[in-house]
């Protein structure tokens, strides 16, 4: 699944994708530390592993590994 980030907080790396079917979709810090980045910026077109539940599991940059 693919977004672009709408917010995103550098303190607590808490934030939210606005995904390509216009809906909004948070994640939490945990989701920001497995992605192994260390920073987003508004804008910025990312893709995500979701967990069974939806929950966002990963945040990636598409094309970078």
């Amino acid at each position: 699944m693919q977004g672009t980030i709408a917010t995103f907080d550098a303190g607590t790396h808490h934030g939210t994708l606005l995904l390509d079917d216009g809906s909004e979709l948070a994640f939490g810090a945990e989701a920001f530390a497995r992605s192994g980045l260390r920073l987003l910026r508004l804008g910025q077109r990312v893709s995500i592993e979701a967990e069974p539940d939806g929950r966002v599991h990963r945040v990636l940059i598409p094309g970078i590994a």
